[in-house]
């Protein structure tokens, strides 16, 4: 205590308030250094801050000394742009922000400088002091008003401090007004919940001000004045909030969440603001407001905290149009199991075809990034004929249907909640097992018989003996046919993060009504052939972007990852049972009695468990993180899910 308190002392003798901006900046800095100590415990700090106003009440030469301070202080910095805007993002560009943070974080900032958030920034950097300024209690919070009391009074008589909250006040609501003005807002707001509310927040503000500023204070017409401002802006973020509900009809755009949550977020600092001005005892509701900022700051200078935001809002971007396509491929009762069976069939012989193809491009022997581009191009043209055709390709499914799960996570605080998920999760994991079951059913019968039929046709076998056996080895459970599988899901999940965003870019920038109505597009197509077209792609685009993208990636990904030495391959469920089932062919019942054989049997219900896990691990993660479901809503999801496994297992793979 002794050696705290000559500490202590130092500091106080070094409080000068005729000392120019960096120094006085510098000894508030040194000042809050010596409350946190060594950060061992938020409670030593409230006791420091005791210890400091013991000594400072003790003398009334440096009580008078310290009100000299503030008053300097506050006339030098702007504190009310601290209040208004400290904590919030000025752009949405990912790189320019990120550059910004990461500026901070490298390039040391100075106290010689009149920007309140620089300067708040070097005095409160982190969490823990948020923690002991949340622990001062409230005798405490009231000596140091007392100790600032009339340190700063405006010419009205009233204290400086009241004038500079009512200023931010003021900034805030003029930046809710804006967005609310903005026509991206605007023009998406609903019919109902448009109002005239926006351009009466700023009266209604005005009318606050003159009450709260009234000599002498009318208390009733106070409170009327803080009740009509406080309604009219609940009544601004309920209009700002059905613009929610225009962007899950018609596309997502990341600029408009931002502005969404600016706003919101917005609102809360002005209700914060206010609380300091109309509580009776307004030494709580700055002490909180401090910690908010300690937070806000911490936020806003976290790379960490941008990261997750952004990608929240992208989550959302994607995860909104890849529900409405989930929703088609999960089945919920026997009829539409079975017609997911025979989906799929189609779409293992179709997949036979694709299997032949592909040994066609590899005879023609030309180099690694030709040979995959065709094959990309040639997956890429088979994926969309399934899609043309209606039919099922099992592995594009997780990426499609884990969307549409979680957008039914929005409501799952209730115990019906979570049982109505897990029989979601039940349907999904049938669906799966439907798929796979009908590619892989109908790709092995109807490769054998191209097999033979070219065998027949050519005189010779599909693949001679080396190549069979090499197909055949490399397929091989063994092998790293896991690890190409599980790489393979995330190729699928990645397809699925195409399709989203660009269902989205289609849906927000209207493009199947510019096809509609465009005059240059109906004078060249005819009005009704672009009308059948506009639906067209409204219906398909999702799942052109995705079969394109995937069939692309399957092809590619080998050459580029042999460009870098990598020797990475990709391992399809149903395209590998195809080229087992070719290999086999070429070789013959001999084949049988090859232990080959049997390991690159065995790998294909593990490539399929793997597509399907890993893709649908991805893109449920990144629904989740679209919802925002917690941590605790998660744990209730898993419990019920083992509940169910443990007493109906039967439920994930048959229909009731």
């Amino acid at each position: 205590m002794a050696a705290a308190s000559l500490d202590l002392q130092g500091l106080l003798a070094r409080l000068d308030p005729t000392a120019d901006v960096a120094q006085r900046h510098i000894w508030l800095i040194d000042v809050f250094d010596w409350l946190r100590g060594d950060r061992a415990s938020p409670q030593a700090a409230v006791g420091r801050v005791s210890l400091l106003l013991d000594a400072i009440e003790a003398r009334p030469e440096l009580r008078e000394r310290l009100r000299a301070w503030w008053r300097a202080f506050t006339q030098a910095v702007d504190l009310t742009a601290l209040l208004a805007d400290y904590g919030f993002a000025p752009r949405t560009a990912f790189v320019s922000e990120l550059t910004e943070r990461l500026r901070r974080k490298i390039l040391p900032g100075t106290p010689e400088t009149t920007d309140a958030s620089d300067l708040f920034r070097m005095v409160l950097p982190g969490a823990f002091d948020a923690g002991w300024i949340a622990l001062q209690g409230d005798a405490q919070l009231a000596r140091i008003g007392a100790l600032l009391a009339d340190a700063a009074l405006d010419d009205d008589g009233a204290p400086r401090w009241r004038h500079t909250v009512m200023d931010a006040v003021t900034y805030c609501s003029s930046q809710v007004v804006a967005a609310g003005f903005s026509p991206e807002l605007r023009l998406r707001m609903s019919a109902a919940s448009e109002s005239r509310a926006f351009h009466a927040l700023m009266s209604d503000l005005d009318a606050l001000r003159e009450q709260m500023f009234r000599a002498p204070r009318d208390e009733v017409a106070l409170q009327a004045a803080f009740v009509a401002f406080r309604d009219r802006l609940d009544a601004c973020r309920a209009s700002a909030s059905s613009v929610y509900t225009h962007l899950e009809d018609n596309g997502i755009s990341v600029g408009l969440v931002f502005r969404l949550r600016q706003l919101r977020e917005r609102v809360l600092r002005i209700r914060e603001l206010l609380d300091c001005l109309i509580s009776p005892a307004p030494a709580p509701s700055v002490a909180r407001l401090v910690g908010r900022l300690v937070l806000a700051g911490g936020e806003r200078n976290s790379i960490r905290a941008l990261i997750a935001s952004n990608s929240s809002m992208l989550a959302a971007k994607v995860t909104e149009r890849s529900a409405e396509t989930g929703e088609h491929y999960i089945t919920r009762d026997r009829a539409s199991y079975l017609q997911m069976v025979r989906k799929a069939a189609g779409g293992g012989a179709l997949t036979a075809l694709t299997v032949l193809l592909k040994f066609g491009i590899y005879s023609l022997a030309l180099s690694a990034f030709w040979s995959g581009l065709w094959s990309g191009l040639m997956y890429a043209a088979s994926f969309v004929a399934i899609q043309l055709l209606h039919l099922t390709l099992a592995t594009k499914q997780p990426a499609m249907t884990a969307p549409a799960m979680a957008a039914r996570l929005r409501d799952i605080k209730t115990d019906a909640a979570v049982a109505d998920f897990v029989d979601e999760v039940a349907n999904l994991v049938r669906s799966q097992v439907a798929a796979v079951l009908g590619n892989v059913g109908l790709v092995v019968p109807a490769m054998l018989a191209l097999a033979l039929l070219v065998q027949f046709a050519l005189g010779r076998p599909l693949l001679d003996a080396a190549h069979a056996a090499a197909t055949l080895q490399s397929l091989s459970l063994a092998g790293p046919t896991a690890l190409f599988a599980a790489l393979t899901g995330v190729l699928l999940f990645a397809a699925s993060i195409v399709a989203g965003w660009t269902e989205n870019a289609f849906v927000l920038h209207r493009l199947d009504s510019a096809m509609r109505y465009n005059p240059r597009i109906g004078a060249f197509l005819g009005a009704a052939r672009a009308r059948r077209w506009a639906t067209f792609m409204r219906t398909h685009i999702s799942g052109f972007a995705s079969n394109i993208s995937l069939g692309l990636m399957l092809g590619l990904l080998p050459a580029f990852a042999g460009f870098f030495g990598l020797g990475l391959d990709v391992r399809h469920v149903t395209l590998s049972a195809g080229q087992i089932a070719a290999a086999a062919a070429s070789t013959g019942m001999a084949v049988l009695q090859q232990p080959a054989l049997w390991w690159a049997v065995a790998a294909i219900p593990v490539i399929g468990a793997l597509n399907v896990s890993v893709s649908f691990y991805f893109a449920f993660r990144l629904a989740l993180r679209a919802h925002s479901v917690s941590l605790g809503d998660r744990a209730r999801i898993r419990s019920a899910i083992w509940a169910r496994w443990r007493s109906r297992p039967i439920s994930f793979f048959l229909p009731a």
